[in-house]
């Protein structure tokens, strides 16, 4: 790939190593020769789920790049502002909506003592071409690190990828490709120039639950999805929570000042259920006119490391 940077939504950064040891990341694409094989501390923010950015031989939490939907649920939009959407519980909303794609998400939680929904991204469900594919976490009281708790469903069909990092799953028909990035509950799920979605299973821990108030039983751990999303051929005219921040014509409403700012009008994003296409901004399989503005975008970013800003060219 020599030096060239990789697309990844719309940020650009070179060749990364996902976490297969918690606590350590290391870089293993042997072009960076100064890198390759070097362990890294993962960051304290994301201290078991980092990756190394190659180039630079620096760890950096996923989590924290464009694309990124996390933790309560707090999401990195496509032009790489930060910004929380939390829903309520037991519903589910649209995360992405475009003529090609259409991604919704199933929020879990609990009431906080001040009023409002803890939630967290609990499956997705995404539609393309005539195929539908789930992808969830598991219901888990204990969480252990080894056992597979992610759920995986093409067409109402169980999928079972093959054990071991690095194994992978195909569905020509879909054209679809799953790869274990270790040995359980972190993949990548790619349909070539549509998407590629990096999806990983995590529990809340009693750390997180002391930290945050969530007060986390020994009956529930709240396995959760936290999501790298990158997307090869969006419209102008694609919506939803995380996906109108793809739009060149987007300027997000959030409170930058805010300590936690938050993004508002759930009730344009709301849908019946995982493969509903009627929330109020769905766009899937609608006609787009390329002459009123619905040309596929190709856009790199880059710079920052998901703070507030990020330089983009369209």
């Amino acid at each position: 790939m020599g030096g060239a940077w990789v697309v990844f939504g719309i940020f650009c950064f070179s060749y990364f190593h996902i976490l297969v040891d918690a606590w350590r990341a290391t870089c293993h694409n042997p072009y960076y020769g100064n890198c390759y094989g070097i362990s890294h501390n993962c960051p304290p923010g994301c201290p078991r789920l980092c990756e190394v950015d190659c180039r630079l031989c620096k760890p950096y939490c996923a989590c924290d790049r464009p694309g990124a939907v996390c933790q309560d649920p707090r999401f990195i939009g496509g032009d790489g502002i930060m910004f929380y959407f939390h829903g309520k519980k037991d519903k589910d909303f649209c995360l992405v909506t475009d003529s090609n794609i259409h991604i919704n998400a199933h929020f879990i939680g609990k009431r906080s003592k001040k009023g409002r929904d803890f939630t967290w991204v609990q499956a997705i469900g995404l539609l393309f071409g005539s195929h539908q594919l789930h992808l969830g976490a598991l219901q888990v009281a204990k969480w252990q690190e080894v056992t597979e708790n992610m759920l995986i469903k093409l067409d109402g069909e169980n999928i079972l990828v093959p054990a071991g990092e690095g194994k992978t799953w195909r569905s020509p028909g879909a054209g679809l490709r799953i790869q274990r990035h270790a040995e359980a509950n972190l993949v990548t799920v790619e349909v070539a120039g549509l998407f590629k979605i990096l999806a990983r299973v995590v529990p809340i821990t009693p750390h997180e639950s002391k930290v945050h108030g969530y007060d986390v039983t020994q009956e529930d751990c709240f396995a959760h999805l936290e999501l790298n999303f990158k997307f090869y051929s969006l419209s102008s005219n694609v919506n939803g929570v995380l996906g109108q921040t793809y739009r060149p014509s987007y300027r997000s409403r959030v409170k930058m000042a805010a300590p936690m700012p938050i993004m508002g009008a759930a009730e344009l994003f709301t849908c019946p259920h995982l493969f509903a296409i009627d929330c109020a901004v769905s766009n899937f399989n609608k006609k787009i006119d390329e002459e009123k503005g619905g040309e596929p975008l190709n856009v790199a970013c880059g710079g920052g490391s998901g703070a507030k800003g990020m330089v983009c060219r369209r």
